[in-house]
């Protein structure tokens, strides 16, 4: 089985048409793992998927994007759907980072970062996440620096999305600084 493909398929599953499989999220965007397996095998995509295979999916992946608990399943960010999934707020690092192309800088340092289509705005914990990030859209990215402690203490709300991605419902421009080109990795 060709588990990056079932990773994508799943992703576009929870992250954004669950109805197009018959599922319906919860407000913490999960759902059972058996509905979601029969979904993919009636599709016929997958006709003989398994939970060890989704399991091995998790496990093997780089990117943390998918939770199995108590017989659910959850992508952890990148939702579009139009209900919006429901998080605690977590206090964050004191800074963390958003690559982005060279052409939105000057949009995003005068309104700051919004969400636009995703439900949330992805923050990374380290600069070579940001840059990759970045880096799929632009050959030579922009890292911002973004002070989410002052953020925090100022009011906004952060939330975990996995051990190195941070969502926000959005980042004003006065905590928002240009990573200095020689500390970007």
């Amino acid at each position: 089985m060709n588990l990056e493909y079932l990773s994508k398929e799943i992703s576009y599953v929870l992250r954004h048409n669950p109805q197009q499989y018959g599922l319906v999220l919860d407000e913490q965007g999960w759902v059972s793992v058996d509905a979601l397996i029969s979904s993919l095998n009636r599709q016929g995509r997958f006709k003989s998927l398994s939970i060890s295979d989704i399991e091995k999916m998790i496990r093997v992946s780089e990117k943390k994007r998918h939770e199995v608990c108590d017989g659910k399943i959850r992508a952890l960010y990148g939702h579009s759907t139009k209900e919006k999934i429901k998080r605690e707020p977590i206090k964050p690092p004191d800074v963390l980072y958003h690559g982005t192309t060279q052409r939105f800088v000057q949009s995003i340092l005068a309104v700051g970062l919004i969400s636009k289509s995703r439900q949330y705005v992805h923050l990374a914990e380290d600069i070579n996440t940001a840059t990759n990030v970045g880096k799929r859209r632009d050959d030579n990215p922009v890292v911002l620096k973004i002070n989410a402690k002052q953020a925090w203490n100022d009011g906004a709300k952060f939330y975990l999305g996995n051990e190195n991605i941070w969502l926000a419902d959005g980042v004003p421009p006065i905590y928002i600084g240009i990573l200095s080109n020689d500390k970007q990795a």
